[in-house]
């Protein structure tokens, strides 16, 4: 009988032990302080799940839910398919191949902080691009009291952002597939749309899950860039989650805001586990 080599574990044990250090600790630390009445550190009252039933009740965590599921939901509907459109239209030469990736992933490269000042600063109507240009095609000077247009900024502001990333998976899925597969397909006369359909979007699918997955993680937690638009206005009409948490911590509010994280964290982990059972259902399908 063969037996198994386990020698791995212990190249992959320090690895592990950091990422419990890092990720675990802090979180039970976290979930311990959301069952308390925290003044300070030292002087702090058992509470059980008052903060977790006051957030549960509170119409206001409910509408920010619904803004943030709405925003990620607006956020995939655009950015997964521009980045497929992208992905397909980058040229196969080696050098505008480099060219081209190179110029897609520019947006990745600025910090997150800065993204908001760089919006900013082109919105602004008397030194930005964009603020001289869209008053032409109707925006308005005060655009920050009109809900629509601080959506359409931060929207627009996040797809800039993260589109080169689905660019990016995508095309590295579409480099894998066999040219034999579109010599085939070009000696059978399929047409382009039949060629995505049955060669490149199976390729994609398993790409496409883990991109879809992060970027729902990451737009339904948006704080660092959003909140400099407009602060969560106009009338909390951009107040997501992420922001009533900011909120909460800079009042002070520690014991209600781990709560929020608590309760965060698990909607992110349902999330990524129901993500997890279709990523299966497609390894075995793949496999059959």
């Amino acid at each position: 009988m063969k037996t198994q080599d386990r020698s791995g574990w212990v190249f992959v044990a320090p690895a592990m032990v950091i990422m419990g250090l890092v990720g675990l600790v802090p979180l039970l630390t976290v979930v311990n302080y959301s069952f308390f009445e925290i003044f300070i550190l030292e002087s702090r009252f058992w509470v059980g799940l008052e903060w977790y039933t006051e957030i549960i009740r509170a119409p206001r965590f409910w509408s920010s839910f619904g803004r943030s599921t709405l925003f990620s939901a607006l956020i995939l509907l655009i950015q997964i398919p521009l980045g497929i459109a992208i992905a397909l239209c980058i040229p196969h030469g080696k050098f505008w191949v480099g060219i081209t990736l190179a110029l897609v992933a520019l947006p990745l490269l600025v910090p997150w902080n800065m993204i908001p000042s760089l919006w900013l600063s082109l919105l602004n109507p008397e030194t930005g691009i964009l603020g001289r240009i869209l008053p032409n095609l109707g925006w308005p000077d005060d655009w920050k009291l009109s809900a629509p247009h601080t959506w359409a900024v931060i929207v627009a502001m996040d797809v800039w952002h993260w589109t080169s990333l689905v660019v990016i998976l995508c095309y590295s899925a579409l480099t894998t597939i066999p040219a034999a597969y579109y010599q085939a397909a070009a000696i059978d006369g399929a047409s382009p749309w039949q060629v995505f359909r049955h060669i490149q979007l199976p390729r994609l699918l398993n790409v496409l899950l883990m991109a879809i997955l992060l970027r729902f993680m990451d737009s339904f937690m948006i704080y660092t860039e959003a909140f400099p638009i407009n602060a969560g206005g106009p009338d909390g009409a951009t107040l997501f989650l992420a922001v009533d948490l900011g909120e909460e911590i800079k009042a002070f509010n520690y014991g209600p805001s781990a709560a929020r994280s608590v309760i965060y964290f698990l909607i992110i982990v349902s999330v990524a586990w129901l993500f997890s059972k279709a990523q299966g259902k497609l390894d075995r399908a793949g496999a059959t």
